[in-house]
């Protein structure tokens, strides 16, 4: 199978696959990524742990911090605990919802809410700006940048610190 027919029925599993919890399989939450296709989970009983993305995931399909997974025990990891089975997409939270699988511990009303049209498809997309003129001020700001304060010394300040220095030399003779 090339990898392209790979790539197209992972992620078409992923997204409309039917889920169900399976022994040794429970729900897990992204906390965080930790580089090397691991990534920081929390559980139902609010334990946190590295789960690693098994190989057919990677490149196909990509996570976030607060995407919920399936992970599966991974019985002799030390670190690395758990193993990633499914990525839940919120019809398929809804599905669990419906049969009593969720657990009470991720209950939450405002992440619930699904879109009315039914089209899942724009789910991870980022919203973009939309402008007619296209100068510089519709750009979004550069959030990888600190916000660093700026300080600007007045001739003042720049003087009596030269003479501050050249009373210290004089000092010293």
């Amino acid at each position: 199978m090339s990898e392209a027919t790979k790539r197209k029925h992972v992620t078409h599993e992923a997204v409309h696959g039917d889920v169900k919890i399976c022994k040794n399989q429970f729900i897990v939450k992204v906390i965080e990524s930790k580089g090397n296709n691991l990534h920081l989970v929390e559980n139902e009983r609010g334990e946190s742990t590295l789960c690693s993305m098994p190989p057919k995931f990677r490149k196909n399909v990509w996570i976030k911090k607060g995407d919920f997974l399936i992970a599966e025990q991974i019985p002799e990891g030390k670190k690395v605990t758990c193993e990633m089975v499914h990525i839940l997409y919120p019809p398929q939270i809804k599905d669990l919802k419906a049969d009593n699988e969720w657990p009470t511990y991720f209950q939450v009303p405002d992440r619930d809410t699904l879109p009315e049209s039914g089209d899942y498809s724009n789910y991870r997309t980022p919203p973009t700006l939309h402008s007619d003129s296209d100068s510089d001020g519709s750009l979004e700001a550069n959030v990888n940048q600190l916000n660093r304060p700026v300080v600007y010394l007045s001739e003042t300040d720049e003087d009596s610190e030269e003479t501050d220095s050249e009373e210290e030399i004089g000092r010293e003779e």
